[in-house]
C-alpha cells in the first residue's frame, strides 16, 4: 500500500469554486429538474438556442451565468446533488457552455467549475464530464486571454485528473510533451499546478520517467519549489511520481546541480507546512529505495524516521499518512528498523495507539508500521508485547472495520516470528489462536489471507505445542480453504498445513491426514498455480521426514499422490516445484525396498520393454544447484547400500544415461553437487567391487 499525501477531493473541490456577483434577482427557477430542463433545451433562457445568443450583456446571456452559478453552487459537495444532475443530463449542457463560440468569461468560468465539481469525487460524474469532452474545450481555454477563465479551467482539470476514470497522458507523445513543457513555464500559479498534476497522475513507467528526465522536467519542478505552498507540494508529489523505482532518474537527480536539487528537498522536511514535510519525506523515500547509494546518509534517514513520528501527532490526512510513509521508510531493512527503535518509535506509536479510538484510518496505518517495525526487530517485538497495546491488538481482531483486523493479524504474523514472544506463553491458545482460527471464517477475504499468515508462523514456532493448534479446530477450515477459488486462499491455507506438519509426532499427522485425504493432496500437487504444487509437495515432504509409516499415504491408495508426483516431474513443471518432487522422492528413497522400487518406477519408467527417456538427465543439467543437488541425493539414496536391488537400479539408472550424466557432472562448479556426485560414483564402484554388478 503506497504511502500518498494528496488533499482530500471535497476540501480542493470548495476551494476552486469561482463565484459571481449580480445585482439583478435570479428570477429563474432553481429547482434542480428547472435548471437542468433549460440547460438541456436550449430554449429562450438557456445555454443555446436563439434566445441565448444576445451577446454578454444580454439578457439570455445573464441568464445563462446565473444558471450555470446555480448549479455549480448546488452540487459542490453534495454528492447526492450531483447524481440528480446526472439523472437529468445536466452534464453535456454545462460542457456545451464551454465550447459555445463568443461565451462570456462570466459563464466560461461557472461552466468549467460545475465540470471539475461533477468530477471531483463521483466515478459517474467523472465519466459523464469526459464523456462530453470537457478535457478538450478546458484544454483549449488555457490559452484564453482571461486570467480567470485560465484559472477557473486549470482547476477544473486538476480535478478531472484526481479521478481514476480520466484518462492518461502520453507523455511519450512529442506534442503532448511540448503542451506540457509550455504549461510547467506558465506564468499562471494554477496551470502550472496543473502539469505536476497531470504528471503525478500519467507517470507510471519507467519509459515515461525517462522521457521526463530527458526533458529537463525535475530541473523545472525544482525551480517551482519557490512558488506557493499548493505548487510546491504538488510539485514534490510529481518528483515522487518521476523518481519511483527508477535508478537512472534518481540516479541523475541526486548528482543535479552538484546535489543542490536534492538539498532543497532535504531542507523541506522542516518546513512549516505538515503537508509539505510529509510530501518532502516521500519524496526522499522514494529516492532512497530508487538509489540507495545516492542517500547513503545516515543522519538524514534519521531525521526522517524523527519527522514521520512527529507528523504522526498532525490532524487530518497528513497524521493519517505519516506512519505509512515510516512503513515504506524501513520496509525490509535491518538498519533502519534499528534506527526507528532506537528513536523509541514502537513506544510512540503505541502510546498514540493506546490515547486514541481505533475506529480511524490512523490506527489502521500506526498498526501496519508496528507490523513493519517487528518484522525483523526481538527487541521491538518484545517491547510491544510487553506493554498495554498487545491487549489492544488482540482486540482488534474482533473489530468490525475489515482493515483493522488485517492491520492487527500483520502485527501478530511479525511478533509470531519470535519463539521467545511464543515460549514465554504471551500469545496462548485463548488469546490469539482462538481469534484468529474464527478470522478463517471472515467474510472478507482480505482477512482470511492476513489471519493465514499469522497463523503460519505460529505453527513454525509452536512446535512443543502443536495439539493446542489441533484442538482449536483450524486444520478442517485450512483443508475446506485449501479448495478455494481463490488461488492465494489456497496457497496461505497449504503454507499452513505444511507450517503445522512440520516436526509433528506421528499420530498427529495421522489426524491431519484423515482431514486432507489423499484425493484432496493429489489435486493441490497438480493445483494450476505452480506455487501451490510447490508448497504442496513441500507438506508431503514434512510427512514423511520421521515418520516411516506415512509412506503408505504417498504409494497407497492406488498410487494417487505418487502418480501426481510422477505427472508434475514429466510435465517439467516450474522450477520449485521440481526441486520439492525430487526432494519428496529423495525421502522416499532412503526407506525400504518397497520405497524404493516404487521411486524407480518414477524415475526410470518402463515402457513396452524399453525405458522410457527419464526426466533426471534434465534435471541434473540443470542451471538451478539446488534442483541437481536434489536429484543428485535422490538417486544416491536409491543406490545406497550395496545389495543385488541396488545393482539392478545402478544398470537400470545406467541404461537410461543418468549414471553418465553423473559422470560429466565430476567438476561441477557448485561444490555440494561435486560432493554429492563423487558419493554417487563411490557407490556404483561399491556395487560392483562386492561383485553385485
Amino acid at each position: 500500500m503506497p504511502a500518498t499525501a494528496s488533499g482530500g477531493a471535497r476540501a480542493e473541490e470548495a476551494a476552486s469554486a469561482p463565484s459571481v456577483s449580480s445585482s439583478a434577482p435570479f428570477c429563474m427557477g432553481t429547482r434542480p429538474e428547472e435548471l437542468a430542463a433549460r440547460l438541456v433545451a436550449g430554449g429562450p433562457g438557456g445555454v443555446g438556442g436563439p434566445g441565448g445568443g444576445r451577446g454578454e450583456g444580454g439578457e439570455g446571456e445573464h441568464e445563462r451565468v446565473l444558471a450555470l452559478r446555480e448549479i455549480k453552487n448546488q452540487i459542490i459537495g453534495n454528492r447526492t446533488k450531483k447524481l440528480l444532475y446526472l439523472r437529468l443530463g445536466a452534464v453535456p449542457a454545462v460542457v456545451a457552455a464551454l465550447a459555445k463560440p463568443g461565451a462570456s468569461p462570466a459563464a466560461l468560468v461557472q461552466a468549467a467549475a460545475a465540470a471539475g465539481s461533477f468530477a471531483c469525487g463521483v466515478d459517474d460524474g467523472a465519466r459523464a464530464v469526459l464523456a462530453a469532452g470537457a478535457v478538450g474545450h478546458l484544454t483549449r481555454l488555457l490559452a484564453h486571454p482571461d486570467d480567470k477563465v485560465v484559472d477557473a479551467c486549470a482547476r477544473a482539470l486538476r480535478m478531472i485528473y484526481q479521478s481514476k476514470q480520466a484518462p492518461r497522458f502520453d507523455v511519450n507523445n512529442e506534442k503532448n510533451m511540448d503542451f506540457l513543457l509550455s504549461l510547467l513555464d506558465s506564468e499562471n500559479e494554477n496551470v502550472t499546478e496543473l502539469a505536476a498534476n497531470i504528471i503525478s497522475y500519467s507517470c507510471n513507467s519507467n519509459t515515461e520517467q525517462l522521457a521526463l528526465c530527458g526533458a529537463g522536467v525535475p530541473q523545472k519542478l525544482v525551480s517551482l519549489f519557490g512558488g506557493s505552498m499548493n505548487l510546491r507540494d504538488a510539485c514534490l508529489e510529481s518528483m515522487t511520481a518521476v523518481i519511483r523505482n527508477n535508478w537512472e532518474v534518481a540516479s541523475r537527480f541526486a548528482s543535479m546541480d552538484h546535489g543542490k536539487a536534492f538539498r532543497s528537498i532535504v531542507a523541506l522536511i522542516h518546513d512549516r507546512s505538515p503537508r509539505t514535510r510529509l510530501l518532502a519525506c516521500l519524496c526522499l523515500i522514494a529516492l532512497g529505495h530508487a538509489s540507495p547509494c545516492h542517500f547513503p546518509d545516515r543522519q538524514n534517514k534519521t531525521k526522517l524516521i524523527l519527522v514521520l513520528l512527529e507528523l504522526i501527532e498532525e490532524p487530518g490526512h497528513v497524521g493519517d499518512e505519516a506512519p505509512l510513509a515510516l512503513t515504506t521508510l524501513i520496509k525490509d531493512s535491518v538498519e533502519l528498523q534499528k534506527q526507528a527503535f532506537s528513536t523509541n518509535a514502537v513506544a510512540k506509536l503505541s502510546n498514540h495507539l493506546l490515547a486514541n479510538t481505533l475506529e480511524t484510518r490512523r490506527a489502521v496505518t500506526i498498526l501496519l508500521a508496528l507490523a513493519e517495525l517487528c518484522s525483523k526487530q526481538e527487541e521491538s517485538r518484545s517491547q510491544l508485547m510487553s506493554g498495554q497495546v498487545s491487549t489492544l491488538i488482540l482486540d482488534a481482531l474482533k473489530h468490525d472495520c475489515v482493515d483493522i483486523r488485517v492491520a492487527a493479524c500483520s502485527c501478530l504474523k511479525n511478533i509470531s516470528r519470535s519463539s521467545k514472544v511464543l515460549s514465554a506463553g504471551r500469545l496462548s491458545c485463548d488469546t490469539v489462536i482462538a481469534p484468529l482460527v474464527q478470522l478463517l471464517y471472515d467474510s472478507s477475504t482480505s482477512v482470511q489471507i492476513a489471519a493465514l499468515g499469522a497463523i503460519c508462523n505460529i505453527a513454525v514456532n509452536l512446535t512443543p505445542r502443536k495439539t493446542v493448534l489441533l484442538h482449536s479446530g483450524v486444520v478442517s477450515q485450512l483443508v475446506h480453504l485449501s479448495k478455494s477459488m481463490d488461488p492465494t486462499l489456497r496457497l496461505k491455507s497449504v503454507l499452513a498445513l505444511r507450517n503445522i506438519m512440520f516436526l509433528m509426532n506421528p499420530k498427529d499427522k495421522d489426524l491431519i491426514l484423515k482431514e486432507l485425504t489423499t484425493s484432496t493432496l493429489s489435486s493441490l500437487i497438480c493445483d494450476s498455480e505452480h506455487s501451490v504444487q510447490e508448497q504442496t509437495l513441500a507438506l508431503v515432504q514434512n510427512l514423511l521426514d520421521g515418520y516411516v509409516d506415512s509412506v503408505n499415504y504417498v504409494i497407497g491408495e492406488d498410487g494417487m499422490v505418487i502418480n501426481a508426483i510422477s505427472r508434475q516431474l514429466n510435465s517439467a513443471s516450474a522450477t520449485g516445484v521440481c526441486i520439492q518432487g525430487m526432494l519428496v522422492l529423495a525421502n522416499m528413497a532412503a526407506g525400504n525396498e518397497l520405497n524404493k522400487e516404487a521411486v524407480m518406477d518414477v524415475t526410470v519408467p518402463h515402457r513396452a520393454d524399453r525405458i522410457k527417456p527419464s526426466f533426471v538427465v534434465n534435471f541434473l543439467q540443470s542451471k538451478d544447484k539446488q534442483l541437481r543437488v536434489a536429484t543428485l541425493w535422490c538417486i544416491l539414496n536409491l543406490i545406497y547400500p550395496n545389495s543385488d536391488s541396488s545393482s539392478t537400479r545402478v544398470a537400470q539408472l545406467q541404461n537410461a544415461g543418468v549414471i553418465s550424466q553423473v559422470k560429466n557432472m565430476i567438476n561441477d562448479p557448485c561444490l555440494d553437487c561435486k560432493l554429492r556426485v563423487r558419493m554417487v560414483l563411490e557407490h556404483c564402484l561399491d556395487n560392483a567391487a562386492a561383485g553385485f554388478m
